[in-house]
């Protein structure tokens, strides 16, 4: 078989990574196409994918729409030189691939407000995929499973920390730190939508400090203001995970990374405009399992965020609870497998059922 694989983010690296390598293993031809964003093309080279770049683009939308006619017609291009059999993708890129090619996606969504790629894709996909905590029906071939898109890669079967990320990060063994991310609000679905103002950031960075070092991964590459216990994250990209199992604590404008946070059991305030009664259902099922402290309103997250590092269990407390909470979710490197070999039959496939008859929503309450 020939796969096609579409990596627009660096959460789509980590999303396909290992069911890449796997399928190369089985002794198929596999082959990705990968935009240069962030630090996607970093992680592909990391991770040993084989890549080609169709496109670059900064992280604001207008970078976005700039380069937009070329990236659609390298990706006509190069799609149509490879013929894959199977393509896999997120959104309206991997569809075009598709309709180019005669082949259509199986697709993995996991955010409502993506109406544009909900809207393309239930027209051509083969299949799309979601966690069953999703909000809303994608049509006949919108299928579920349990747990979320970070299942690939963050589920106990695919990680668990090596215990050197200290000495890389020049922590002592007993130095307490919290991670900050800081969301560029540059993709298409954060039109209309805002995190922390400049302001709000120092005065967070600066509260924080007096109780713990802070590490700030800025997605839009701006270095934090110089203050005393206050540096950026300048890690290779690929560590983020293992310093994200060993802080004490996540505050997040932005998205994938509460996710992660929240399946490594590390405590995560996350505060953005999508919080409120319209909210992703991810984050709505998280935070009803105590693992996600989401808050409409910045003084909120900051007195919620200082609260968890005053109480020194907090870390532990969140562990116990993804310790058993990710004891029912799904491997989803191994469902993704499992799709690759019998895409026509995903009615047949362990760990997925059509979102119309779905009963994956987790077994267990969420904490009292």
């Amino acid at each position: 078989m020939r796969y096609l694989f579409f990596t627009n983010t660096p959460a789509h690296v980590h999303l396909y990574k290992h069911v890449i390598d796997e399928l190369a293993e089985d002794g198929h031809d596999v082959h990705v196409l990968a935009r240069d964003y962030g630090c996607t093309v970093a992680l592909a080279a990391w991770h040993d994918l084989p890549f080609d770049v169709y496109g670059r683009c900064g992280v604001s939308v207008g970078s976005l729409t700039r380069n937009l006619p070329i990236h659609l017609a390298n990706i006509v291009r190069l799609s149509r030189r490879y013929d894959p059999d199977l393509i896999f993708g997120v959104g309206a890129f991997a569809t075009l691939a598709g309709v180019v090619t005669g082949t259509a996606p199986v697709l993995v969504h996991d955010s409502e407000p993506t109406g544009f790629d909900h809207a393309v894709s239930r027209s051509f996909a083969r299949a799309i995929l979601t966690p069953a905590a999703f909000r809303k029906s994608l049509g006949d071939d919108h299928y579920v499973f349990r747990g979320f898109k970070e299942c690939a890669y963050l589920h106990p079967d695919r990680f668990s920390p090596s215990g050197t990320i200290r000495d890389r990060l020049d922590l002592a063994p007993d130095e307490r730190f919290a991670i900050v991310r800081l969301n560029a609000f540059g993709s298409h679905h954060d039109l209309g939508h805002r995190g922390f103002t400049p302001p709000q950031r120092r005065r967070l960075l600066e509260r924080l400090a007096a109780h713990v070092t802070v590490l700030v991964s800025d997605e839009g590459g701006q270095r934090p203001p110089s203050m005393p216990a206050v540096r950026p994250f300048e890690l290779h990209p690929a560590f983020i995970h293992e310093a994200l199992a060993a802080a004490d604590l996540l505050v997040a404008d932005t998205q994938t990374m509460v996710t992660e946070a929240a399946l490594l059991g590390t405590p995560a305030v996350r505060c953005n405009s999508f919080v409120g009664d319209g909210d992703m259902g991810n984050f709505i099922e998280l935070e009803r399992q105590g693992l996600v402290q989401n808050c409409e309103t910045f003084e909120v997250a900051l007195e919620t965020a200082e609260s968890l590092l005053a109480d020194p269990g907090s870390k532990a407390e969140w562990g116990r609870r993804r310790d058993r909470y990710v004891a029912d979710l799904v491997d989803l490197t191994a469902v993704l497998r499992s799709i690759a070999r019998r895409p026509d039959d995903l009615d047949a496939i362990e760990g997925v059922e059509p979102y119309g008859r779905r009963t994956t929503a987790p077994r267990r309450p969420g904490p009292p």
